[in-house]
């Protein structure tokens, strides 16, 4: 399989390109903080993709299409504490959300889908 056809894929790599954007103009003291965690859980989401269209067995895509779910929580996350923070304004943070929200509904797609495949339910 080639997870550059995925939609969630797809997706998931608009998001990490829009955070690495909207992440240049934070605070240089934010170089190894906020910027740095904030743009690792964008990346990780794709890249978690990536790392489980490669696996072996179902169960291992699987598990890595639930780490890819963790990382966008936590990029969610990370959205919300630069917008609180006056790092993004408030449009920025719309379009990051709304950006991460069409990962998840994309993401969740492929999981349950998966999840059929293998006949497991979290």
């Amino acid at each position: 399989m080639d997870y550059r056809t995925s939609r969630a894929w797809q997706k998931a790599d608009d998001l990490a390109v829009a955070v690495y954007e909207a992440s240049r103009s934070f605070p240089k003291e934010e170089t190894y903080g906020l910027t740095s965690q904030m743009r690792r859980a964008a990346v990780s989401i794709a890249a978690n993709i990536a790392e489980g269209s490669g696996r072996s067995t179902r169960k291992d895509y699987l598990h890595f299409l639930y780490q890819a779910r963790g990382s966008l929580r936590e990029a969610e996350y990370y959205v919300h504490l630069a917008q609180r923070l006056g790092y993004i304004d408030e449009g920025t943070g719309h379009n990051l959300r709304v950006s991460a929200d069409e990962t998840g509904r994309a993401l969740h797609g492929l999981i349950n889908h998966w999840q059929e495949q293998t006949g497991k339910t979290i």
